[in-house]
C-alpha cells in the first residue's frame, strides 16, 4: 500500500520532524515561555532541578501533535498551548523516570536527571512534574482535560509498571508487547492528538479520527526506538542506547531474532535477557544485520503507519489532516536513515 502523499507545505517529502514542525515555530516559541512560566511554581529548593528538566532541546512531539491536531489557521490558540505544556510535562516525568530504571546517564545530548542528582531525588522530581501538569490540567474551565490527562497519565505508568515486573522474563507475547507499547507510549500520543482537535473545535468522528491516529502513530514510534536502542547511534538519537538487553527489556527486535536463531543460541539470548549471562549487545546487532531482523520489525512498524493513515483518509478535506499525515512519511524517513546507518 503506498502511503498518501500529504506533506504540509511544500511538494517534496519532509526530511525529518524539524520539517514538518517549522511551520509550528510561533507555537512551540509560545509553549516554551509557558514551560519556563512553570519553573516559579516549584518550591524555591529544587526550581534549579525542574528547570534542567523543562529545557527545550528535545523534538516536542507530543506538544507538536497537539498543535498538528488542532490545526485551523496560523493563529495561536491559548488553550492548545496550554495543554501542550501539560502533555509534555507528563512526559517529561516519564523520561526522569524512564532512565532511572535503565540506569541511562544520557538524555537529549546530555546527563540524565538521575545521573545529575541521583536516582532518590531523580524519582520524586518526575513525580512533582506529575503533579505539577495535573494541577496546570485542572485550571481548564472543562473537566474533560484534567479527566483525560489523569487517565492517560495511569495509563503510561501502568504501561511502565507492567514492563517492569516483566523485566528478565522471556514469557512475553507479541501482544504482551504491543499493549505495553500501547500504553507506555502510544498513549500520550493519542491523549495529544484527541485533546488537540478536541480544544480547535473539530466535531467529535474527526476528534476519535485524530486519536486513533495518534494511538498507531505512537505504536510506530515505539517500535522504531526499540531498533534504535540497537541500530542507532548516541549522537544522533542523544540518549543513551544498547539499554534494553542490558535491562532484560524483550522487545520486538530481540523476539525476532530468537525466532530465527538455532535452539543452543537462543538459549543464550534468552540467559542474557534474564541476567543468568552478560549481555552481548555488538554479537546481537551482527546477528540482526546478518539474519534481516531490521526488515522483519519495519514490516511491524510499516503496518501501523498504514493503520494511522487510514484513520485520517475519510477527513482528508480538514486543515489539521495533511499535516498530520505528513509524520508518518517523516517516521519512514527515520527507519530509512537507521537502515542505511
Amino acid at each position: 500500500m503506498n502511503p498518501p502523499e500529504s506533506p504540509p507545505a511544500t511538494d517534496a517529502a519532509p526530511l525529518d520532524f524539524e520539517a514538518v514542525f517549522a511551520g509550528l515555530g510561533p507555537h512551540v516559541e509560545a509553549l516554551d515561555a509557558c514551560l519556563r512560566e512553570q519553573v516559579a511554581s516549584f518550591e524555591p529548593e529544587i526550581r534549579a532541578m525542574a528547570d534542567y528538566c523543562i529545557d527545550t532541546s528535545g523534538k516536542r512531539i507530543r506538544p507538536s501533535l497537539v498543535f498538528l491536531s488542532g490545526w485551523r489557521d496560523e493563529r495561536i490558540n491559548p488553550d492548545l498551548v496550554r495543554v501542550a505544556a501539560v502533555i509534555e510535562l507528563v512526559h517529561l516525568a516519564t523520561l526522569v523516570h524512564d532512565d532511572i530504571m535503565d540506569e541511562a546517564d544520557l538524555r537529549r545530548g546530555r546527563d540524565s536527571a538521575a545521573r545529575s542528582y541521583g536516582p532518590e531525588a531523580a524519582v520524586l522530581l518526575g513525580d512533582a512534574l506529575f503533579a505539577h501538569a495535573l494541577h496546570l490540567a485542572a485550571q481548564f474551565p472543562t473537566t474533560l482535560v484534567c479527566s483525560a490527562v489523569a487517565e492517560s497519565t495511569r495509563r503510561v505508568c501502568a504501561g511502565e509498571i507492567i514492563q517492569t515486573l516483566r523485566r528478565g522474563t522471556t514469557a512475553i507475547s507479541r501482544e504482551d508487547y504491543q499493549r505495553v507499547i500501547d500504553l507506555k507510549t502510544a498513549e500520550l500520543f493519542r491523549v495529544s492528538c484527541r485533546l488537540g482537535s478536541h480544544l480547535a473545535g473539530y466535531a467529535e468522528n474527526f476528534v476519535a479520527a485524530a486519536a486513533t491516529f495518534g494511538r498507531h502513530l505512537g505504536i510506530a514510534y515505539q517500535i522504531y526506538d526499540d531498533l534504535a536502542d540497537f541500530f542507532g547511534e548516541e549522537s544522533k538519537i542523544g540518549k543513551t542506547l544498547g539499554t534494553d538487553l542490558g535491562s532484560g527489556k524483550l522487545t520486538l527486535p530481540l523476539m525476532e531474532l530468537a525466532e530465527v536463531l538455532p535452539l543452543a543460541e537462543q538459549a543464550t539470548v534468552i540467559g542474557e535477557i534474564t541476567g543468568k549471562q552478560p549481555p552481548q549487545a555488538e554479537l546481537r546487532l551482527d546477528q540482526m544485520r546478518e539474519l534481516g531482523i531490521f526488515g522483519r520489525v519495519e514490516a511491524a512498524l510499516e503496518k501501523e503507519l498504514e493503520e494511522a493513515e487510514r484513520a485520517l483518509r475519510p477527513h482528508g478535506g480538514q486543515p489539521a489532516t495533511p499535516r498530520l499525515l505528513a509524520l508518518t512519511q517523516v517516521l519512514r524517513n527515520q527507519v530509512a536513515r537507521l537502515r542505511s546507518g
